[in-house]
This record gives C-alpha cells, structure tokens and sequence, in this order.
C-alpha cells in the first residue's frame, strides 16, 4: 500500500511538473515575438487549461515563423540575392536584373501609384519594380488550363510547376501525364506541390507512378517532421506557379483540380489566374527555385544555371513586382503591403476575396478610406466552402456596411479569386486571401501591376462577379437572426489563433 502511494505520489508529481515546464515553455515562446494580444493569451489559456493537447496543439498550429536558429530559407534567399546582385552583364544567368529592366517608382507619372511604389520598396527592396512585362488575365481553369498545357507541350528546355492543391482526378492526371510525357523527351520537369493541400492525392499514391520516370522531379512541401523536431503543419505553401523555359510564366488563384473546368452543366469555380512574359518571369523563377532548394538542398549554383534564365526581351508596357510573403519574410509584410494600398487611394478600392477576414488595422483602413469617400466594394461568396471562415467574415459586416463599405455576396459557383485594385492604376493580384492565414502563415506569392490597361482589364473580371452579385443591405444585415449572429461571433473569436 506505502508503495503504491508512493508510486502515485511521483507521477502526480512528475506530471504537474512536466505540465507546468510544458506551460511555461510555451509562454515564454509566445512572448518572444510581438503578436495580437488576444491569440497570445489564448494559447497561454489554452497551454494551461489543457495538460500535454494544449502545448503539442500549439506546436502544430501556434507556431508562425521559421526560427531564426535555423532559418536556411532565408539564407537561402540572401545567397541568391548577393549572386543576383554580382550578376548584372548581358551575358550572365540573371538578365532580368539588369537595371535596364527596374522602374524607379519616382518616374511614375500616376501620383497614387507612385507613392505606393515607394512604400513598397522600403518594405520589399530586393524586388524592384520592373517595367515591359506583358500581361494576360485570364478566367478560372477554362481559361488557364488550356494555356498552361500548351505551354507546357512547347517546352523546349525546362517546366518547374507548384500548387497548393493537386487532386487526384481526370485535371491532375492529365497534367501529371503531359508533365510526364515532355520529361521522357528529355525537357528538365520539376514540381513541387504541398503536401496538406494535395493529402488526397499524396496519400492516394497518385504521385508514386511519376517519381521513377528520368528528367521528372517531384517534391512534397512539408514544414512537419516530427524526426527533424519540425511541427508545423500549419505553415504551408499556397503558391500556384508554373514556369515554362524561363520565357513564360503563369501563377493565380487556379488550383489542379476539375472543380475548375466546366463540365457536364457544372460550372468552374471562378477564379483569376494570369499569364506573364518579361522580367517577372525571371522572378517567379526565382522564387520557385527558393521553394525548390528549400526542400530539396539541390546545389544552388545548379540551380542558377544560364539556361534557366534565358534573356529576355520587352514584351510588354506593364510595370510588375513579385511581393513573396511566408513565414520566412519579415513579419506582416503582405499586410503592411495591403494597408499601404488601401491608405493611398484616392476614387476606387475593390475588393476580391473567398475568405474575408483581415487583422484590424486593415478593417480599420478600409473603414476609413470609405468615410472619407473612396468607392470600396468586396466580393465574397454567397456560400463558402469553408463555413468557419465565411461566418468569421460575415461578423465584420456591420462595422463595414456602418462605414459605407459595398459588400457583395458573389453568386454560385464559388469564387476562388484574389485580387485588389486601387483606383485605376495598380492592381494586387496572385494567391494571397485577405485573412489571417494567409497575411501571416501561408507562403504566398502576390504580383503588383502598374500599368492603366492591365489594370482596366482585372477591373473588369471583378465587375463581371459585381454584376453576378447580390447587395448586402446594412438594414436587412441588422435585422438577421440572432443566433446567426452569435455563430458569426463565436467564429470570429478564433481567427487570432490562427
């Protein structure tokens, strides 16, 4: 009997001790870096209130950055840029850095537009504004797909493709076997997908039958390896890009999945997704061989090889800058970004997002450029996929509709777009949603275009969704059910903790 007390009395005691380190490991590892003060006191809350779950929920989904101990990404990144910087002749890798091709903000003739430029580039130096890009929106994957795969079969050299969702059905087979059938030609394929949004496909086995084929490489974004002490399921990578030889590039909003294609009376998911040439390929190619060198720790000097950066040519009059964004970049760089944009307009902010749930210096942003009489208008959809993020998005309706903010509930099928447009003259496009995840946790990939016609033309996509819209009434909005409203605000109450 003494024995068995005693037993008891050590791991009472071994356990309230293993709680109470667990506790204040993660508290103090909460404190560390600057956050909204109720998502910390909510993992504190919740480190304590529930023994072990509490700290392992927290190291899967509370930890936001990359730690800096060992932060190889962004040495990755510094590397790369010191050699960009060394290589500035014609006939060097890196043409498309060559000051030829950089837009100084100050010779911007659009006030508005100018001054946004020079904010960004003290948040976001190492990618400058580049000038004769051309640029070619195009509408969901009836759109792109057809594109893409022509682009694909015409390569000559090299493919390195990325997307957060590929889905095991008739849309990702094909591609996988056009990807397939250019590397048995011998043209060099690369593709990176995240494993958290492709689970169905990467657990299926669909990719199995490619990795055995020569000149095709494929690789599973991951942050969570229990064995490498790396828990991070919630850091993923959300970018959607494909470079086709170092001449063409695509990124956008469009995933690999036949929810995108119109088939059998079924419409596609409505999306905006782009088709550029010009110096911004050269930085989606860079930004996909960061990615690439992340996971794999391929030689760097291979992966700067002259072939992959072909020289390139004006094609176009669009002014284009890539703002990359994730874990690894400076904190609350997408959304000081955004904030910037929407502070400096003057006429005009719309709006287009599936998940609508910013921080709340960018609420109160919004809120204000509508006070003082700019048009703001917000596409959402009428039915999210995702119900938690669209009840946590429809409780800040009140306080927008009270400022004199549009909001437009976007009629079926749902819409999967990103996109804002200040004025007339700059757009924010690429994969960034305007909430939580993807403003601080997604590796997000986000084009800025200053140009009158590029922007005219993204205008007129969102105007095409406005029309296939309903109003939100701020009347009605104020006299919905009760218990809506208290779903909406239970949800609400989560997003800090994302």
């Amino acid at each position: 009997m003494i024995s068995n007390s005693s037993d008891l009395t050590f791991w009472v005691v071994f356990s309230t001790m293993l709680h109470l380190c667990a506790f204040i490991g993660v508290t103090l590892h909460a404190l560390q870096r600057r956050r909204h003060a109720s998502s910390t006191v909510l993992w504190i809350f919740l480190a304590w209130s529930f023994p072990l779950i509490g700290p392992l929920v927290y190291l899967s989904f509370g930890i936001d950055r990359v730690s800096i101990k060992g932060l190889e990404r962004q040495l990755t990144n510094q590397m790369l840029m010191k050699k960009r910087d060394a290589r500035l002749a014609a006939e060097t890798p890196l043409r498309a850095w060559h000051l030829d091709y950089c837009s100084a903000s100050e010779t911007i003739e659009n006030r508005m537009s100018r001054k946004l430029n020079q904010a960004v580039d003290a948040i976001i130096p190492e990618h400058p504004l580049l000038s004769s890009n051309a640029v070619f929106p195009l509408a969901s994957g009836d759109a792109a797909y057809p594109l893409m795969l022509q682009s694909i079969r015409s390569a000559k050299h090299h493919i390195h493709m990325q997307s957060f969702i590929i889905h095991r059905d008739e849309t990702g087979r094909m591609l996988l076997d056009a990807l397939k059938k250019k590397a048995e030609e011998g043209v060099k394929v690369r593709l990176l997908f995240d494993r958290f949004g492709s689970t169905h496909a990467y657990l299926g086995g669909m990719f199995r039958k490619y990795r055995n084929i020569p000149n095709f490489e494929i690789c599973g974004w991951t942050q969570a390896n229990p064995l490498k002490a790396q828990f991070q399921i919630n850091l993923r990578n959300h970018r959607k890009n494909l470079v086709v030889d170092g001449r063409i590039a695509f990124f956008g909003g469009v995933n690999i999945s036949s929810e995108n294609v119109t088939s059998n009376g079924r419409k596609a998911i409505r999306d905006y997704h782009f088709k550029v040439e010009g110096p911004m390929v050269h930085e989606l190619q860079l930004s996909f061989l960061s990615d690439w060198f992340f996971m794999t720790r391929e030689s760097v000097d291979d992966l700067l090889q002259a072939d992959l950066f072909p020289e390139i040519i004006s094609c176009g009059n669009v002014n284009a800058r890539l703002i990359d964004s994730g874990p690894s970049s400076a904190p609350g760089l997408l959304a000081e970004v955004f904030f910037n944009a929407i502070v400096e307009a003057q006429e005009q902010i719309l709006i287009v997002s599936p998940y609508f749930v910013p921080s709340s210096d960018i609420i109160q942003a919004v809120r204000s450029a509508a006070r003082r009489g700019v048009d703001v208008r917000i596409v959402v959809p009428k039915q999210n996929n995702h119900r938690y993020a669209g009840m946590a998005s429809k409780a800040l309706y009140e306080e927008l509709l009270d400022a004199g903010v549009r909001i437009f509930h976007r009629n079926p099928p749902f819409i999967h777009a990103k996109a804002m447009v200040i004025d007339t003259s700059v757009a924010l496009v690429g994969t960034a949603n305007i909430d939580i995840r993807s403003l601080e946790l997604n590796y997000e990939t986000t084009a800025l275009f200053e140009e009158q016609n590029a922007v005219t033309a993204i205008k007129r996509m969102i105007k095409e969704d406005i029309a296939d819209s309903s109003e939100v009434d701020l009347n009605e909005w104020l006299n919905r059910p009760r218990l809506q409203k208290l779903g909406e605000n239970l949800c609400a109450l989560m997003t800090p903790v994302l």
